[in-house]
Order: C-alpha cells, then sequence, then structure tokens
C-alpha cells in the first residue's frame, strides 16, 4: 500500500458530527474552515487549498467541482455525493471505506461518487 489518503471536507460537507466520527476512526481530515482554508473560500480555492495539502476534497457540490477537476486535472481526488443521498451513518462507512482501502495515488486526478464504496 502506498501513501494514505488525507481527506478535506469542504464548506458544504464540513460537519463536525462527520469530522469527528473520522477523526475517531483514526483518519486524517481536516474542514473548512481551518487555519489554512477561510470559511468563504471559493470552490476553486477550496480545491487548490486541499490539492496544496496533498488531500482529496469531498462535497455535495457536483456540478461546480466536476468542472474545477476538469480544469486542474492534477487534483488530488473529489468525492462528490448528492446531498441527502445517504445518512450520516453511511456517508460515515463509506468515507472510513474508501479511506482505508484506497491510497493517495490512487486519486490523483480523480473525481468519483462515494455511492461506489456503500
Amino acid at each position: 500500500m502506498g501513501k494514505k489518503l488525507h481527506l478535506h471536507l469542504d464548506a458544504d460537507t464540513s460537519s463536525k458530527a462527520l469530522h469527528n466520527a473520522l477523526l475517531e476512526r483514526g483518519h486524517d481530515v481536516t474542514r473548512t474552515p481551518t487555519d489554512w482554508m477561510p470559511f468563504g473560500a471559493s470552490d476553486e480555492q477550496q480545491l487548490l487549498g486541499a490539492t496544496a495539502q496533498g488531500r482529496a476534497i469531498f462535497t455535495y457540490n457536483v456540478r461546480d467541482f466536476v468542472a474545477l477537476g476538469e480544469k486542474y486535472p492534477h487534483h488530488a481526488g473529489i468525492i462528490l455525493a448528492k446531498q441527502k443521498s445517504m445518512n450520516l451513518k453511511k456517508m460515515i462507512d463509506a468515507l472510513d471505506r474508501i479511506l482505508r482501502e484506497t491510497d493517495a495515488y490512487d486519486w490523483i486526478g480523480q473525481t468519483r461518487w462515494l455511492n461506489d464504496w456503500k
């Protein structure tokens, strides 16, 4: 296995419950806002900031992030979910699987759906 995947929760997905649950499972996860990402950051700033930190980003903002993923093909990974497509427990379990079963190199330039790990 290569380098462990690190994750950033964008402003849309940045819930304390989700963040804390992933931290409790031993994952390296940050959320907007953080010391390197202000609360009002644009989607583009969040993607580029997460990439600079070597983090994949998790978002509900499908349309904008699909376009940004094409504009910046060397991003560190984009994980998409439709808002309210799964409850908090299912979301935690799916993100936990991604963080345990894939590594950072698998995600470079990839835009994938969280539902694939249900």
